[in-house]
This record gives structure tokens, C-alpha cells and sequence, in this order.
């Protein structure tokens, strides 16, 4: 793909009249993709799929167009076409007063290996280990690559090999346990266990269920469930744009306000599935410090908001948005997160968060599948579903008791119209208090 991507880039290239710049972007993947129920293979399938986004610049003017590309002869009629089109929209257009592009080339190659196992035999692995359980998931694996070049001579590739297994055990009804395994090297016994870990708590989900009153518990977010607070918390928080113009949940920690010193968050490109560029040609740092010690640090800065509010971009795509977010460790063993917790509650899973007061940093949401009253250190009873509503400053800030020293690579497993490059890498987080209002 990378080649048949720059031989057409170069082909455009040479076409670029006096005072224009073409940009270029590709994305393309080949990927296999299994679809399980009841422990059985439903719907599997490959997909290999190429899209070139041309974006043409002149005189503070741009227009965009996404073609789909076979890789062969074809490719350079079609693009020369959109071209074409793209020119002539141009004169109808006014002038962009945002529009920002990388000026000096920079030149990049990234590509990481990663050991994936046909798709036949994770699919006959997970059907034979599961076979006594209702287990119903995806799993998606495979190759996502990354493209860009532009006429001034830039060229950036990325190409990186993942899988990602989500499903659920299913005991009846809405009884369920959630689990994940994803990364770059598929291994059978790391499967193995986690399929043992989500079957034991299955089995503990056939006790009768709990309800309890509304109130503040002590609780442990598992990797998982603490995804949800920071995919909430990225929702704006670092944004460069949403700071500026006051609608960062965050906006309290422009004005003195902190986060426990235990919670230390990076956009870390280096160690994600991400690119290193984006499609404006900016190169991404390996690292941005985006709380520090529980201090605001660096914002997220797009070409677009980096001109309209005089900064300097940071390879942010448009959203501003971390896309391979790191959070640092903490002291706590995972094995002792149930001793630690004493009495509350462990919360596997958050479901349907929103902001219930957004310039206070509030979040409301639901738990869902393994939620466990635990007492003395031992689970004792699932519990049934509960609202929480608590600010960030308090469950990342004065309640937030440790986080664990290990971490989760969690892959986003969104596939719509292609497999998804953002990740998080997190720990589990013991808080002190959470408050649940029914």
C-alpha cells in the first residue's frame, strides 16, 4: 500500500499548477473479523480497503475529496478527475481565515510488527475454551496504515498490526460480564486467563442481587470502567479550542483548581497505534504532558485553532481529542484491590455517561454487568444497576485513594467505515467516595 500510495501522490504532485498545494491523506487497513454468539462463529470476514483524501490549496482557499482506491491503473484517472473538480471549486470559494498547513516538510516512516495467529485459530481457540458459555463478541485483527504527502515533497507513513477480542459472557436476562483482550501479539495463555477471570465472575453473578441506597461508597473502577471517565474527561478537557473559548470541563483547572498528584495523564504517540502526523502534515510530539502531578499542563492545539488563537500546533487532529492516551501508574497491587477496598463497591463496567454540569466537571452515568458488593475484602453479592453523579475533582481529586501499578492497553474496537487507531493505556483507580443517587 505505501508504495502504490506515493507513486500516486508523486503523479499528482506533478500536475499542482503555480501558487497551489495538494495535500494527500491515506488510511487503509486489511483486516479479518469474527463475529461470535453462544460460543460459535456467526460471521466472519476480511476486509482490505484504501481511501485517499486530496485536499487542494490556493491563495487561503482549500477543497477536499475522499476517494476509495483499488490499487491499480485506475487509481490515477479517478484522482486526476477529483483534481480537476477540486480546482475549478475553488473559484467559487471564499477565503479561509483558519486555514493553516505545514510549511516545512518533514519526512517520517513508523512501522510495528505485531504477532497475530491466523484468524482460524483465535477463532477455533475462543470457541473451544468457551464452548460452556454463552459468549457473544468480535474480534477484530489485522493492519491499519497511515499515509500523507503533500507537493512540497513531504511524505509521512505509518503502518501498525493490532488485534482487539471484546465480548461478554451472558449468564440470562441482563445478567453479563464484560471483558477485553487486545494488543500487538496475540497470546493464547493471556486469553486463557481472562476468559478464567470473566468465568468466575459469571459464576458469582448467580448469587441473588443487592440493592443498594442511594449514597457515597468507597468503590474500585476497574481499567475498563475508569475508560469511561477519562473518554468523558477528554471530551473537551484538552482541547485548545474548548479552553479558549470556555467549554473545557476542565475549565476550573485553568483557574487554580487540581487533580489528586497521583493522576498524571500524556498523550503518548510514541508507545500508541496512532499515527505520528496528521493530515494537515503537522508531526505529533512522541509526548504532551496533559495533567501533570494533577496540574493542568499542555492543551491539544489543531492548525485550525493554533491560527485563530495564536498557538502553536501540536499535531492535533480536529477534534482535539488524545488519541493514544497514557495515564501513569499508581502503588497499588491489582491483586490487592479487593483488600484495599475493604467494603464498597468493585465496578467492572460504567455505561451511558454524560455531563450533568459540564463547567463544574460533573459526570452522571449508569453501572452495568459485574458490579460486586464487596465486605471485608470479599465479594458477597452482585448489585443492581445504580446511577452515580460526581465531579471530576472529586473522584480523580480528594477521593482517589490509589491507582494500580499495573496497566491496561485498551483499543477502541469502534469499525465504523474502518477499524478505529485510538487507545488508552490505563490502571485501576480506588476511590474513597463515589456518590450514587439511585
Amino acid at each position: 500500500m505505501k508504495t502504490a500510495f506515493f507513486v500516486l501522490a508523486d503523479a499528482l504532485a506533478r500536475e499542482v499548477h503555480e501558487h497551489e498545494t495538494l495535500l494527500c491523506a491515506f488510511a487503509g487497513e486489511r483486516s479479518d473479523f469474527v463475529r461470535f454468539n453462544r460460543a460459535r462463529v456467526r460471521q466472519p470476514g476480511s476486509v482490505e480497503q484504501r481511501m485517499v483524501t486530496l485536499r487542494l490549496v490556493r491563495e487561503r482557499r482549500q477543497a477536499s475529496a475522499t476517494l476509495a482506491i483499488a490499487g491499480n491503473g485506475d487509481d490515477l484517472a479517478q484522482a486526476r478527475s477529483a483534481l480537476a473538480r477540486l480546482r475549478e471549486a475553488l473559484t467559487r470559494l471564499q477565503e479561509d481565515p483558519w486555514l493553516m498547513i505545514a510549511e516545512t516538510p518533514r519526512s517520517t516512516e513508523s512501522v510495528r510488527r505485531g504477532t497475530l495467529p491466523p484468524a482460524e485459530d483465535v477463532a477455533q481457540q475462543v470457541t473451544a475454551r468457551a464452548a460452556n458459555c454463552d459468549l457473544v463478541g468480535i474480534y477484530a485483527a489485522g493492519s491499519v496504515y497511515r499515509g500523507f504527502a503533500n507537493s512540497r515533497g513531504q511524505k509521512n507513513w505509518h503502518e501498525c498490526d493490532t488485534f482487539n477480542l471484546d465480548w461478554s459472557l451472558h449468564l440470562d436476562t441482563d445478567r453479563a460480564v464484560k471483558a477485553r483482550y487486545a494488543g500487538f501479539d496475540w497470546d493464547s495463555r493471556a486469553f486463557e486467563e481472562r476468559l478464567e477471570a470473566a468465568t468466575v465472575e459469571l459464576a458469582r453473578l448467580a448469587i441473588p442481587r443487592r440493592t443498594i441506597e442511594p449514597g457515597e461508597y468507597r468503590a474500585y473502577l476497574s481499567p475498563c470502567a475508569l475508560e469511561e471517565l477519562i473518554a468523558m474527561m477528554s471530551w473537551g478537557g484538552f482541547s485548545a479550542r474548548a479552553r479558549a473559548t470556555r467549554q473545557s470541563p476542565l475549565l476550573r483547572m485553568m483557574h487554580g483548581a487540581t487533580l489528586s498528584p497521583l493522576v498524571t495523564l500524556t498523550e503518548n504517540t510514541l508507545d500508541g497505534i496512532a499515527p505520528g502526523f496528521q493530515d494537515e502534515g503537522f508531526i505529533k510530539p512522541v509526548a504532551v504532558p496533559l495533567v501533570a502531578s494533577g496540574n493542568l499542563a499542555e492543551a491539544l492545539v489543531s492548525p485550525r485553532s493554533a491560527k485563530e488563537y495564536g498557538l502553536t500546533p501540536n499535531g492535533a487532529e480536529s477534534g482535539e481529542s488524545p488519541e493514544s492516551l497514557d495515564m501513569a501508574p499508581g502503588n497499588l497491587p491489582a491483586a490487592d484491590a479487593l483488600a484495599a477496598l475493604d467494603t464498597g463497591l468493585y465496578i467492572d463496567n460504567l455505561w451511558y455517561l454524560n455531563y450533568s454540569d459540564r463547567p463544574a466537571g460533573r459526570i452522571t452515568g449508569m453501572t452495568r454487568f459485574a458490579t460486586f458488593r464487596v465486605e471485608r475484602g470479599q465479594i458477597v453479592a452482585p448489585v443492581t444497576a445504580m446511577r452515580f453523579d460526581d465531579a471530576l475533582y472529586r473522584m480523580l481529586g480528594e477521593s482517589l485513594v490509589d491507582l494500580t501499578r499495573e496497566r491496561e492497553l485498551l483499543l477502541d474496537a469502534s469499525t465504523y467505515e474502518a477499524r478505529s487507531t485510538r487507545s488508552m493505556r490505563l490502571p485501576g483507580a480506588l476511590l474513597g467516595a463515589l456518590k450514587f443517587t439511585l
